[in-house]
C-alpha cells in the first residue's frame, strides 16, 4: 500500500480569510506608497490591523526585501527597502528638494518642538536658494517642482495642496521623510548637501542619486 505524502498547509492558511484580505491590502499599500498613515481618512482601520498583526506583516514584507517600522505616536506603518535595487533613483533636482524638506522638518522639530511642519512653495524655493543652491539664480521650474512634489506626495512623504498662485501652495512634511533619508544629525545632512552642490550647473541635470523610496 502506497502512502501519499501529506500536503503541507500554505503558510498563510493560518490567517483567517478576513486577515488574509487585510494582509493583501497592507502589502499593496506599502508597495505602492511606502507607508500606511493611520491618521488619514480611510486608513485608520488598516493601520490598526497592521499594528495588531505587526509580526505577521514584518515576516511577509521581509520576503519582498522590506523592513517594516511602526511609529504609533504618528499612527504610521512604514516599509523601507533593504536592497539597493529596490530604491528609487532620483534626479539631482528631486534629491535637492527632498534634502531641503528634510532640513526644514529637522529644524522645526528639533529646535522648535513642532509637531506639524508646514511651508509654502515660496518658502521652499527660498530654502533651496539659501541652503542648497547658493550659486544658482533659480530653483527648479514651476512644472518640474510640481512634478517632484506630486511624486513625494505619492510616496507619502508630504501632503501637498496646490494653490493659486502656485507659490502659495501648501506643503506639510510627514515624519516618513526622516526614515526615507535617514541622516543621524545635521552634520550628516550637511555632508550630503555638499555632495549635491554643483555651482554653475542647472538643478535639472540628469544626475541621479539613490534615495530610499519604494517605487
Amino acid at each position: 500500500m502506497s502512502i501519499e505524502p501529506a500536503i503541507p498547509s500554505p503558510l498563510l492558511a493560518r490567517l483567517s480569510d478576513p486577515d488574509r484580505e487585510r494582509m493583501g491590502e497592507a502589502m499593496q499599500a506599502l508597495l505602492a506608497h511606502g507607508s500606511i498613515l493611520g491618521l488619514e481618512p480611510g486608513q485608520g482601520e488598516l493601520y490598526t490591523w497592521c499594528r495588531l498583526n505587526l509580526d505577521w506583516l514584518r515576516e511577509v514584507a521581509a520576503l519582498s526585501g522590506l523592513q517594516v517600522f511602526n511609529e504609533h505616536e504618528s499612527r504610521l506603518i512604514q516599509a523601507i527597502p533593504q536592497r539597493p535595487d529596490l530604491t528609487l533613483r532620483l534626479r539631482q533636482d528631486a534629491t535637492l528638494v527632498l534634502l531641503a524638506l528634510w532640513y526644514e522638518f529637522d529644524t522645526q522639530v528639533r529646535d522648535h518642538g513642532a509637531t506639524d511642519v508646514k511651508l509654502t512653495v515660496e518658502q521652499l524655493n527660498q530654502l533651496l536658494k539659501e541652503k542648497l543652491l547658493p550659486e544658482l539664480k533659480e530653483p527648479p521650474s514651476r512644472g518640474r517642482l510640481l512634478e517632484i512634489l506630486r511624486q513625494a506626495q505619492r510616496y507619502h512623504l508630504i501632503h501637498f495642496a496646490a494653490g493659486d498662485p502656485f507659490e502659495q501652495s501648501q506643503i506639510e512634511i510627514l515624519p516618513t521623510l526622516k526614515r526615507v533619508i535617514p541622516f543621524q544629525d545635521l552634520a550628516d545632512w550637511t555632508r550630503a548637501s555638499d555632495a549635491h552642490k554643483n555651482p554653475g550647473t542647472a538643478p535639472t541635470e540628469e544626475a541621479e542619486t539613490e534615495t530610499e523610496v519604494k517605487p
